[in-house]
């Protein structure tokens, strides 16, 4: 979404709505690390640790790891830690971490695993003669051994210094929706806009919102129920047609074929987000039996009513992700295929009858 600059976010769940927290931008000049790159340094650290066998090593390296948790999960910089005292700042039971000097003080919770990881740290053997401070290690020997670790994870080096980790925190709140103003007090910043430059709401991001506002409120207001919404995933052309895929926020993939010259129309590209009808009477039904099939244009449903007249019957559907499905077709096929409610069907339909709508 958005402009091709800076790291992208979408949500990716069947149960789609407007969330603008998870679509902004994030400028190119802040460099942070997302949720794979994390876990990924997590794991890194571990292993590192794990390596050594001699005491000294073992905590030595125990304290780093610890150090980096405590980095990571609060976005806190890297003097805040070095210059604590664990026993006053750090209370497992309410699992929180206190930071920050007198009227500036903040608490700032920490994961139930981080909290394991330092109890095993403070209150086991390798505390002896360290009684408040535990984190009280060399700058230059902590960013060296962040360094190597991004560098394990095909990284540059630089991308792990304490600072990225502080922005990378910063952003994965934002990502989840996290207030501005509360993400500012947990990296006890005093002004707003140093959080604020983390988020970039490009032109392509506004327009694409609005877009998706106008999608929704349009699935709203419709009574048609061969409706779908998404965004397109693939475009190919031929010198008349175009074939236009899309992904339902149900996770379908439907695809429509419509002429270039709609295409053009409608200013199709991928990523644009689109909505899709089809009537009725172009939906054949048909049993599923085991396993929903995989032909193109077909939505597995459960029959959710079934009404017949002596020439005609409608059959309605339910999918599993919520969607509403309607087909017209003969009262003889119904018979012949043995329909009934609560039965599995496939609603299907060709590639011509999707009529695709763009705001």
């Amino acid at each position: 979404m958005g402009i091709k600059s800076g790291k992208k976010h979408q949500k990716t769940s069947a149960q789609s709505s407007l969330v603008p927290s998870e679509v902004f931008d994030v400028p190119e000049n802040i460099k942070y690390l997302d949720s794979k790159e994390l876990a990924c340094l997590e794991a890194e650290f571990r292993n590192w640790k794990s390596k050594v066998t001699r005491a000294d090593y073992v905590r030595s390296r125990t304290r780093v790891f610890c150090l980096f948790l405590v980095l990571r999960h609060t976005g806190a910089k890297l003097g805040e830690i070095l210059g604590l005292d664990e026993r006053e700042s750090i209370d497992l039971l309410r699992a929180v971490i206190k930071l920050g000097k007198e009227d500036q003080q903040r608490e700032v919770p920490l994961p139930q695993d981080v909290c394991r990881e330092l109890k095993g740290l403070i209150d086991g053997p390798m505390s002896s003669g360290l009684e408040g401070r535990i984190f009280q290690l060399d700058p230059g020997y902590v960013r060296r051994a962040f360094y190597e670790r991004a560098q394990a994870c095909n990284l540059d080096r630089q991308m792990g210094g304490p600072s990225v980790l502080r922005r990378s925190r910063a952003v994965e709140l934002l990502r989840n929706g996290v207030p501005l103003g509360v993400v500012r007090k947990v990296l006890g910043q005093s002004s707003a806009d140093l959080s604020a430059v983390y988020q970039d709401w490009s032109a392509g991001d506004v327009k694409n919102i609005v877009r998706r506002m106008a999608l929704e409120e349009t699935a709203l207001k419709t009574s048609a129920r061969n409706t779908f919404i998404g965004h397109v995933t693939e475009v190919r052309r031929d010198g008349i047609l175009a074939d236009v895929e899309f992904e339902t926020a149900e996770g379908f993939i439907i695809s429509s074929v419509i002429t270039l010259e709609s295409l053009y129309k409608l200013d199709l590209e991928v990523g644009v987000p689109v909505s899709a009808t089809i009537k009725a009477p172009l939906v054949a039904v048909r049993p599923v039996a085991g396993e929903a099939g995989s032909s193109r244009n077909c939505i597995p449903a459960k029959v959710t009513s079934l009404k017949q007249s002596e020439v005609l019957a409608e059959v309605s559907g339910e999918s599993e992700g919520g969607s509403q499905l309607c087909a017209l077709v003969t009262t003889w096929s119904i018979e012949e295929d043995g329909l009934k409610e609560g039965g599995r069907v496939e609603f299907c339909f060709k590639a011509l009858s999707v009529v695709l709508h763009a705001v």
